[in-house]
Parts: C-alpha cells; sequence; structure tokens
C-alpha cells in the first residue's frame, strides 16, 4: 500500500484498502474552528447527539481571534460554553491556527487521522498524517462516533529530480507545481512527493508545500517524514514517532517526473493561485500592500526570512506591511529573537497569532482596487478582500514591501517606488452643479413613541455595520440593536416622526446614526435632550431634531401611531388626531441656516 492507503487502513477495520473502497475511519483528533464550530454544536443538539471522545476533541479560535465581529463573538461564546458542559479543550483566540497547533503540539503526527471545520486540514500531509477538512455534518458525526465515511482515492507519485535553485524557496516550489498541475489535474488524487531534494526539506518547507493541496484540486500532498523532521517533531511535543512510509510495491495511478533545477521564483496573478507566472515576468508593478502569514507561510522560518531582508531597512511610504505569526509558541519565539522589533523598526504592522488575510476576521484584507502581495494560499477574488492579490514566498513579500513594487530581495532599488498622485475626477462634485432642493419648514408624520432614557449610537446603529458608506443601505439597521424595537426599519415609513427621552444618541461619534434616519425618510425626531456629538452630528447633517419640555408635550395628548404637525421655525406642535397643541423648543439660527443649505457642507 501507498501512504494514504497504510493510514486509512490502519484507521478501519480493513487489514488492506484500495482506491474506491468506502470504509469508517477512525479519527485520532476532531477538530472545530470558531467558523463553523457552532453549527457542530448546533447539529449535535438538534440531532440528540453527544460526543464520543472529549480527550479527543477540540476548539480552535483561528479565524476571528480577536472577536472583533459580534457573529464571532457570539459563536466562540457558545463554543465554549458548550466545551465547559462537555469538558472539551479549546485552542482559544490566544493559540493560533489550529492546524499548526496539531503539529507543534503532537495532536497529529505521522501516520495519525485529522479532520476539522478547516479545509487546509490537509496541512498534515507535511508530516505523513491524513489530515481532511470537511462540513459541520461531517465534524459533527465524527465527535458523535468518532469515526466517518470515506472513499479512499487513488494516489499520484510526483518526483522532484535534481538540484533545488539556492533562490527557489518552498512557496516556489508549490507555485511551481501549480503551474504545471493547474487547479484540477490533481483533482480527487492523494499526492505523494519525492525525491533528494525533498527529503532535505524542513517541517516548515513541507507545511508550506502540503497546505496548497487544496487550491491543487487534490486530496492531500503527502510526504514520509525523514529523520530531520521526526527530530523537529520530538523537540516541539517531546514524544518520538515512528516514521511512516509507502511499500516498495506501492500503486500508484499515476507517476510524474519534474526538474526541480528548472524551477524559478513565482508569483500567482491575482484571481487564481495556479495563475503563475515568473516572478520576473511582474518584476516593478507598484504594490499598496503586503502580507506575510497565514497557515502556509507563518512558521518560525518564514518570519526569520522576512526579518533578515526587513533588517535595517523602512517600508516604503505608503505601503502597509501586516505580518501575522501563525501560532502564540511562534509569536513569542520571534520575540525573543528580535524579530518582532525588526518588523517594528521597519515599520510593519504585527498581530496576534492567528489566520489573518484568509479569514474576514483579522489583519490582512485589503480594499477594492487595493493590491496586495502575500504569503497566503489564496487570491480568489474577494478572498482576502476586495482588491487584487499576489502570491509569493516571504522573501518577495518582504522585499516588495522596501521596494514599493513587486521584485526579489536581490533586485530591492536604493529609492523605493512612490505612488504617483491621483485625483479621483469621479468623486468631485462642482459645487455650481448642485441643486438644492427646498427643505421644508412645517413636517406631518405618524409618530413612533420610544420611552427610553439614554438611547446610545451602538443601539441605534450598531457597530457591525460601520464599514457600510452608502446612506441608501443604512435604514435596515436602524435600531438593530435596541430591544423592542428591532424591526423599526421594516415598518417605519417615510416621513414617520421618532419622539423619545433624553440623552438621545449618547455614546460615540459615528455619523451612520444620524444618518440611518434619512435614509429611512425620518421627518424628524423629538427627545427631551440629545448627546453633544450626536445633536452636531444631527444638526451638520441637516436631520431636523427638537428638544421638548415633557410637561408641555403633555398638553397634546400624544400616543403611538398619532399624526402630528411640528413647525420648525415657530416650535409649534399640533396632534392632528385630537386637535390638541403645544410648544417644543424650535430651530435655533445656526441650525435654520445649516438645515436649509442642506447640511454642513
Amino acid at each position: 500500500m501507498n501512504l494514504i492507503e497504510k493510514i486509512i487502513a490502519a484507521h478501519s477495520s480493513q487489514p488492506m484498502v484500495k482506491p474506491g473502497d468506502i470504509v469508517d475511519v477512525m479519527i485520532d483528533t476532531r477538530a472545530a474552528r470558531d467558523f463553523g464550530g457552532a453549527n457542530v454544536v448546533k447539529n449535535l443538539l438538534d440531532n440528540g447527539l453527544t460526543v464520543d471522545d472529549p480527550s479527543k476533541t477540540i476548539f480552535t479560535f483561528d479565524c476571528n481571534p480577536g472577536g472583533s465581529d459580534q457573529k464571532y463573538a457570539q459563536n466562540q461564546h457558545y463554543c465554549r460554553q458548550y466545551a465547559r458542559e462537555n469538558n472539551i479543550r479549546i485552542y482559544d483566540v490566544d493559540s493560533g491556527i489550529g492546524t499548526h497547533l496539531a503539529i507543534d503540539t503532537g495532536l497529529s503526527w505521522p501516520g495519525s487521522t485529522f479532520v476539522s471545520t478547516d479545509s487546509h486540514a490537509n496541512i498534515m500531509g507535511a508530516i505523513g498524517s491524513f489530515g481532511q477538512g470537511m462540513g459541520d455534518q461531517d465534524i459533527a458525526a465524527a465527535w458523535a462516533k468518532g469515526y466517518v465515511w470515506f472513499k479512499v482515492p487513488a494516489s499520484v507519485r510526483i518526483n522532484l529530480n535534481g538540484k533545488k535553485p539556492s533562490d527557489v524557496s518552498a512557496k516556489d516550489i508549490v507555485l511551481n507545481l501549480l503551474s504545471v498541475f493547474g487547479a484540477n489535474k490533481m483533482l480527487g488524487y492523494s499526492v505523494e512527493i519525492y525525491g533528494e531534494e525533498a527529503d532535505k526539506l524542513s517541517l516548515s518547507e513541507r507545511v508550506t508545500i502540503s497546505s496548497m493541496a487544496t487550491e491543487m484540486g487534490a486530496i492531500i500532498l503527502l510526504f514520509s517524514p525523514s529523520p530531520s523532521v521526526l527530530n523537529e517533531l520530538k523537540m516541539k511535543t517531546g514524544k518520538t514517532f515512528d516514521a511512516i512510509s509507502a511499500d516498495p510495491d506501492a500503486v500508484y495511478e499515476k507517476s510524474f517526473d519534474l526538474d526541480i533545477s528548472k524551477f524559478v521564483p513565482m508569483v500567482a496573478k491575482p484571481g487564481h493561485p495556479h495563475d503563475d507566472i515568473a516572478v520576473q515576468e511582474v518584476m516593478n508593478i507598484k504594490i499598496d500592500s503586503g502580507f506575510i502569514g497565514s497557515c502556509t507561510n507563518g512558521r518560525i522560518e518564514d518570519l526569520r526570512i522576512a526579518a533578515a531582508i526587513l533588517d535595517g531597512k523602512k517600508v516604503a511610504p505608503g505601503v502597509v506591511l501586516k505580518i501575522v505569526p501563525a501560532t502564540d509558541a511562534i509569536w513569542t519565539q520571534a520575540m525573543n529573537e528580535g524579530l518582532i522589533k525588526i518588523f517594528k523598526n521597519a515599520g510593519a504592522m504585527v498581530s496576534n497569532a492567528g489566520c489573518a488575510g484568509c479569514a474576514a476576521g483579522q489583519v490582512g484584507q485589503n480594499g477594492p482596487g487595493e493590491v496586495t502581495i502575500s504569503t497566503g494560499n489564496r487570491n480568489f477574488e474577494g478572498k482576502q478582500g476586495k482588491g487584487f492579490v499576489y502570491l509569493a514566498s516571504p522573501a518577495i513579500v518582504a522585499a516588495s514591501a522596501v521596494a514599493g513594487c513587486i521584485t526579489t530581495p536581490d533586485k530591492i532599488p536604493g529609492t523605493p517606488a512612490l505612488f504617483a498622485v491621483t485625483r479621483h475626477a469621479s468623486r468631485v462634485t462642482r459645487h455650481d452643479e448642485k441643486v438644492k432642493a427646498e427643505k421644508p419648514t412645517v413636517v406631518e408624520g405618524m409618530v413612533w413613541i420610544i420611552p427610553k432614557d439614554d438611547i446610545d449610537t451602538d443601539m441605534i446603529f450598531h457597530n457591525r455595520y460601520l464599514t457600510i458608506t452608502d446612506i441608501k443601505e443604512m435604514g435596515q439597521y436602524t435600531f438593530d440593536n435596541l430591544k423592542g424595537f428591532e424591526d423599526f426599519p421594516k415598518k417605519a415609513k417615510s416621513g414617520d416622526i421618532v419622539i423619545t427621552n433624553k440623552n438621545f444618541g449618547a455614546g460615540s461619534s459615528r455619523q451612520q446614526a444620524v444618518d440611518c434616519f434619512l435614509s429611512l425618510g425620518i421627518s424628524c425626531i423629538l427627545a427631551e435632550s440629545y448627546g453633544a456629538i450626536y445633536e452636531r452630528n444631527a444638526i451638520n447633517a441637516a436631520l431636523p431634531i427638537l428638544t421638548y419640555d415633557p410637561a408641555q408635550l403633555e398638553n397634546a395628548g400624544i400616543k403611538n401611531g398619532n399624526r402630528i404637525r411640528v413647525d420648525f421655525i415657530t416650535g409649534e406642535l399640533i396632534n392632528l388626531d385630537n386637535g390638541k397643541t403645544c410648544s417644543v423648543n424650535r430651530f435655533y439660527d445656526a441650525q435654520l441656516a445649516i438645515y436649509r443649505n442642506g447640511g454642513l457642507l
């Protein structure tokens, strides 16, 4: 048998397996991340299932280690509660990438099996372990039963012949492989890599190569662990592991001989990891940002390579370089070795350990039109942001960050590339082209009474929506975080009027808490008082806000749903349903002038 067949057979009831066999595979370590973990728990609870063996079951919170997204924070807390009740270990937000933790702490070992909600769980091929990313139901089944069904894949052997050029890194090796095999020629295969140069590869280099099996369409890229790799694992875990190797008469469906001496430093062009080209062909393309990290290149060796290039240099003006170690242990080691200081002195941003740019919950994302060079494993459109992402080795990313354009360490120019000054004409509107609509100073509308003091800006417009810049999109989230009024945007109609109590708009300076009412067409807001910043924001945005004396307002006998008329200049308020009137505080002169101007600007 070959490697994949040996591992699967050893974890099944079958003495031998062959491609096409479907067997139940016992899983040594069963992981769920903060991405998908909550759904795993939900699947278990909804189906009345319990955890088979908590000692083999773990959570890893690596997609959003900052918990900076409300949904992630909610899911993480949900998983923590389940873990406490079921004695399940959590590698929490301070730990790092789950697959790397599995390798470095001995949760995975040569010949073992590992599943996770991480599509790059096949990174375990670096140590001769069978790792698989699976969906929430699969992982729930593994947690409940301890095994999953699996179809034994056919295997392919790749022989790397010749001597590796000195400037070709592990990332270059896998990009060269992708340029040869593309995204689907290895689809569904287990791939084993052999050769003199393959035997020399360190654990970190094997991790880099195996981490891109998914991008090649392969089930896994497997290495038979060398003595040096076994020694590395022993030093990290304190455990001694036996090597696993294919039998001499193992059967492979295909075999390929590649000359590694012809491999060159490469980058993947934006959009597809397999759209690879020699770095020489894209030299001097201007970049906006660089990213070093991910499960592909966040190891200590990767950081050392970057530090050697950045030491004594500065990131090019206007370029942002973000560096994220794969695990907290690697972060600490980088600090102890002085690498973090080098990064900071160079002008890079260093974040806490985690998946970073590959997940939307951490640094590394880019914006529309932004050109990034990244050590990640994926550059699909929208994956690392809405810009353009080139994939490359840590050395090329670090050199490019200093140069301000794509380059190699030996071609860093004496003067970095600078940004040309551009004028975004589409964002400029000539003053004399603006047409001011006359603003009404008397409005009528249906009343929404919200009898609460201290309604803050998080209740009005929660911070999870602060990236929205289009006023038209803001209205739907108004009062999304105010209990009892979550359905306000669906029921409110243009022209409606809000009446509330003291200190409306307390809290942050977010303009969206004003603009969301403009988005819905709310004609005015009446409150006893306003947060100081909110009051300015509303006046400057020409959102009509007025204050009132509660004793005066009682004279109008206003009830929820009444229609009222408000005169901003005189302060007269009429309840159109009962004919009663009262006085509110009218616009003051500056407020009226700004309102009639259509806003401060």
